[in-house]
């Protein structure tokens, strides 16, 4: 197969898979570490490079799972609160082995539009990198995030805009 025809392969494989989706089995740290090199061969005009990509895994995912449970407490009326939602939260984050925080660092040196587009660009390339190592991931963007600032330490100039998940497929489904 040639390199047209391995890419357009690549780029069909690609897609959105659930946590519920995923099997316990954990992602080889080569794996994952090939994952977040993919998102650094982006275009970024004057080299701002803006990703900003946290990675939870085990006791560290445990707690950004509590804190989303946390925040979603905090932030719902008692009206709209639903105990079923507030018990998911947490066990939606444990099934994933990774989860990673997409924020972007604003540098002012170009219109943010072009930050938000590159760390998009950086996003599809690991989802495309997911794709051929057959890790099921998806891009979530709960209106939580925006309560996440302080937890994720993020600086004035910096902003959360969602969540990735990712786990080994579960091929039994």
């Amino acid at each position: 197969m040639d390199k047209p025809e391995i890419l357009k392969e690549i780029l069909k494989s690609r897609k959105s898979t659930f946590p519920q989706n995923y099997s316990p089995e954990k992602i080889e740290d080569a794996v994952l570490s090939e994952i977040l090199e993919s998102a650094k061969y982006v275009p970024s005009h004057k080299k701002t490079y803006p990703a900003r990509l946290k990675v939870f895994r085990a006791e560290e995912k445990d707690r950004l799972g509590n804190q989303l449970a946390k925040i979603y407490k905090e932030t719902t009326a008692p009206e709209n609160f639903i105990a079923k939602k507030y018990e998911d939260i947490p066990h939606k984050i444990s099934m994933a082995d990774t989860v990673i925080a997409i924020c972007i660092n604003f540098s002012g040196k170009v219109p943010e539009w072009e930050e938000i587009a590159s760390t998009a660009a950086a996003v599809e390339n690991m989802y495309l990198t997911c794709a051929v190592n057959e890790i099921g991931c998806y891009w979530s963007t709960p209106g939580m995030i925006r309560h996440l600032g302080d937890f994720l330490n993020l600086e004035e100039n910096q902003k959360c805009y969602g969540l990735f998940y990712m786990g080994k497929l579960n091929r039994e489904l």
